[in-house]
């Protein structure tokens, strides 16, 4: 048995009410994040230049914008282990399949139940050395994106297993993306999601992918895992699907972001409990100890937009102290212009710290500690992060986060409660009915006709 028909059977395993109720979670935050991220002005040229040899209407034009928002405002679902943001592909691919396909809603959380399982085992197969050069929720991504598609189209195991073989010989996603100026990342997980789906399609017609795409000579893990680990594709891991070991971000920054900010939000707790106001102007420099990826990632003293604050260990730390949890609004240019943030990201360093360098990935951890110039100082310390399995989010806290990321993208009340209930309304819903309801994301001002 390859290591594809392997997969396949290990994402057939039965699935319970748990775990159906844990994947409409996932779904209501990826809708919150694509939602606004549609309200952006960087989404209408996705959409525009998506459109362009089809109409709106085509579902694959929809499944193409769709899998293009989750990433955008950095609000997307993390498995530490496998480094991966599975609900930016996952949750648009099987929205687009059950739609095409009339499938029930309880059917659309099963699928993407088992789109999460195959893309986290294959980013935790791939090895640390691919995260350096590739972006794992790509080359990941589309294998999850085919299980997704083919639990929907109902494909016999042999048939998924070609799915996964042809969607792997596909896959791609590099980094360079992170390094320079530019669009290309939501790109990324338009043509991933595309190619997961298409790959399940030609496999229910009848083609087949290569027999040893994984483990072959010149199969997946030969050509860009040099330290891959083939045996966590399906290793017993206590019997849960990995959905469960999935976080969410409370936060719209980069998820190695998170740890420091956490820390910060600690350390600006444990001061206001003295009821002295915080002297920031008296700061002599802040120092942030993490892992090496956080820094890898995250080193921006003096990010330059948005989408550069969000992977700014500096910024987020600024924005904690001064001001408390973030919001997506503190990314944007007035936070990053702020005289107060801009002066303490200048006072921050960054090192790299034995512990959490040991503990990382399964753990994401920082410390942040705060000098003064009168020689007091103050520091705070996580181990595991806000949403984290180990330091979970409430429901109350994951819809109250996706009901704010409606409403900044101009969502009424009325439509914000209505869309989240029918998302929830998935894990009862034996019909198709109600994925019905869940009309496809457009951009703010685009009319259902455009």
């Amino acid at each position: 048995m390859t290591l594809a028909d392997r997969l396949a059977q290990h994402c057939a395993r039965p699935i319970c009410a748990g775990d159906r109720e844990r994947a409409s979670l996932h779904l209501v935050a990826w809708t919150g994040a694509a939602a606004l991220a549609a309200s952006a002005p960087s989404a209408l040229p996705f959409w525009q230049g998506l459109k362009a040899l089809s109409s709106a209407d085509d579902p694959w034009h929809t499944l193409l914008f769709e899998a293009s928002l989750g990433s955008l405002f950095e609000m997307d679902d993390t498995h530490r282990q496998a480094l991966v943001h599975p609900a930016p592909v996952i949750a648009p691919t099987a929205l687009a399949v059950a739609r095409q396909n009339r499938a029930s809603g309880q059917a659309t959380l099963d699928a993407m139940v088992r789109g999460y399982e195959a893309m986290i085992r294959l980013g935790m197969s791939v090895g640390p050395t691919h995260y350096r050069y590739w972006h794992n929720t790509s080359t990941c991504g589309a294998v999850g994106a085919a299980v997704t598609a083919a639990y929907l189209l109902c494909l016999s195991a042999e048939q998924t297993a070609h799915a996964i073989r042809l969607a792997l010989v596909q896959t791609s996603g590099l980094w360079q993306t992170r390094l320079d100026p530019c669009d290309a990342k939501p790109w990324h997980l338009s043509r991933t999601a595309q190619t997961g789906v298409q790959a399940a399609y030609l496999a229910q017609a009848g083609l087949r992918g290569p027999a040893l795409a994984f483990e072959g000579e010149k199969g997946f893990f030969a050509a860009a895992c040099p330290d891959a680990r083939p045996e966590m594709l399906t290793a017993a891991l206590g019997g849960d699907w990995q959905i469960h070991a999935t976080s969410f971000k409370p936060w719209s920054a980069c998820r190695h972001a998170h740890p420091a900010i956490h820390a910060a939000l600690g350390l600006r707790d444990a001061w206001s409990s003295q009821a002295d106001p915080l002297p920031w102007t008296q700061v002599r420099h802040i120092e942030i100890r993490t892992y090496n990826d956080a820094i890898a990632f995250c080193d921006r003293p003096d990010p330059i937009d948005a989408a550069q604050a969000r992977f700014s260990l500096q910024h987020g730390v600024a924005v904690a102290l001064c001001e408390g949890a973030p919001s997506p609004a503190s990314f944007d240019a007035p936070a990053i212009a702020n005289p107060q943030i801009s002066t303490l990201r200048k006072t921050t360093c960054l090192a790299a710290d034995a512990e959490f360098c040991q503990r990382y990935p399964l753990h994401f951890g920082a410390r942040v500690t705060v000098y003064w110039h009168n020689g007091q100082c103050l520091s705070h310390a996580v181990h595991d992060t806000l949403g984290d399995p180990e330091c979970p989010l409430s429901e109350t806290a994951l819809f109250a986060i996706a009901d704010s990321a409606l409403a900044s993208a101009g969502w009424q009340e009325s439509e914000r409660h209505a869309r989240l209930a029918q998302t929830c309304a998935l894990t009862q819903d034996t019909t198709g009915a109600g994925v019905a309801r869940l009309s496809p994301l457009r951009p703010r001002g685009i009319p259902p006709s455009s």
